[in-house]
């Protein structure tokens, strides 16, 4: 009878050791009111008797607070300073014993201070990635502020002519600041989760957002056609909020490396935001720290995209075609006109995939170079001579 209880004991002992493996730490704590810890773990303990007990639940919360923590105090918010005269439609102006009766309004001064964009350090001796179009103002001074609200100024500005990017150099005061991580672009996938960083509405300073990748190798028009923006090619869509204030902020993967960078929103839209891949920053800082400064190749037309589809629909071809030349542009002298369609490039056929902007950017500033465009039904080729974007 002892040995029949005994062997009963044994198996229910079994059976108990079993549920604590199988269901799970926090079911056996609820339903037995055990510690699988304390069983599985009896003697691993700190040299002041306390068992160690390491749990992390790896979820998207846990995952979002460990990514902000690490790369939180890299992304910071850029601001404004400037000086502003104007004058006040609601002053009097009539003075009967003025000129004529008239009075000349006198202009006024404000000082304008205010947060307008985000970016993220690169160097630790105060490099800045930002958008261009965030620091376009040539005659302002800008100033950034991290996260806690330590003040940079901004002693010089460099800006891409062509991407929307600029590198921001601030002056550190011989600290050292933490630099972001860079990943790698050409491996994202869609529904990838992401988290974006950044100062929304240019008003609510780090503020962060979550969503996934909807969509890859976007093109969108944006900035000036006198600036050397024509399109900007191949840009992540994600879902993650983005708002005026975020543009020049990290879009970052759940390691915490920055895979964009935030540039624009959809306006009418909801949760259509777009970023620049790391990818063509990471060009563009390498160029950089070669030279000292961006050089750029600029052939001077505003284009949009023309698929296979559309110009069989329309009796067109397939290619660039051009919106505007801007006046005095290598395009311009080289005889390329508005409602032309570009299909080559020495040779190299044209498409939304392989776009004019991508292909004129693996040139070289004052590269001859043989157009293609298609015009009243015909091919003609011209020869242009590409030059600096300024």
């Amino acid at each position: 009878m002892k040995k029949a209880l005994k062997t009963i004991l044994a198996v229910l002992l079994l059976v108990f050791v079993l549920v604590v493996g199988l269901v799970g730490a926090d079911v056996c704590e609820r339903i037995f009111g055990c510690r699988p810890a304390d069983l599985i773990l009896p003697h691993s303990r700190t040299a002041t008797g306390e068992r160690i007990v390491e749990r992390k639940v790896l979820n998207e919360e846990s995952v979002v607070i460990d990514v902000v923590e690490k790369v939180g105090p890299s992304v910071v918010t850029v601001g404004i300073k400037k000086t502003e005269v104007y004058y006040d439609p609601f002053e009097d102006f009539w003075d009967p014993f003025g000129f004529f009766g008239f009075k000349k309004r006198s202009p006024q001064t404000q000082n304008i201070e205010q947060d307008i964009g985000s970016g993220f350090v690169v160097s630790s001796d105060g490099l800045v990635v930002t958008n261009k179009h965030v620091v376009s103002d040539t005659s302002a001074q800008y100033r950034v502020f991290t996260k806690d609200n330590k003040l940079y100024e901004v002693q010089k500005i460099y800006r891409d002519p062509v991407n929307d990017l600029a590198i921001l150099k601030i002056d550190t005061k011989g600290e050292k600041l933490k630099p972001v991580e860079l990943g790698n672009s050409d491996n994202l996938k869609v529904g990838q989760f992401v988290i974006a960083i950044g100062a929304a509405l240019g008003e609510f300073r780090n503020t962060v957002t979550t969503g996934v990748i909807s969509g890859l190798g976007r093109s969108i028009t944006a900035g000036s056609p006198f600036e050397g923006v024509e399109n900007l090619d191949n840009v992540i869509q994600t879902d993650a909020a983005i708002n005026p204030g975020n543009s020049g902020g990290p879009l970052l993967n759940s390691l915490g490396q920055v895979i964009g960078v935030n540039v624009a929103m959809a306006s009418g839209a909801q949760n259509i935001g777009f970023a620049l891949p790391i990818n063509t920053v990471k060009e563009t800082l390498d160029n950089f720290n070669k030279t000292g400064q961006f050089s750029r190749p600029f052939l001077g037309v505003r284009y949009r995209d023309i698929e296979m589809k559309e110009a069989i629909a329309k009796g067109w071809v397939e290619g660039a075609g051009v919106i505007e030349v801007v006046e005095d542009s290598p395009a311009d002298k080289a005889g390329i006109k508005q409602g032309d369609i570009i299909t080559k490039i020495d040779g190299e056929k044209v498409t939304k995939e392989n776009s004019l902007a991508k292909i004129v950017s693996k040139k070289k500033v004052g590269q001859e170079i043989k157009v293609t465009v298609w015009r009243d039904n015909e091919e003609k080729t011209l020869t242009v001579v590409l030059r600096e974007a300024s």
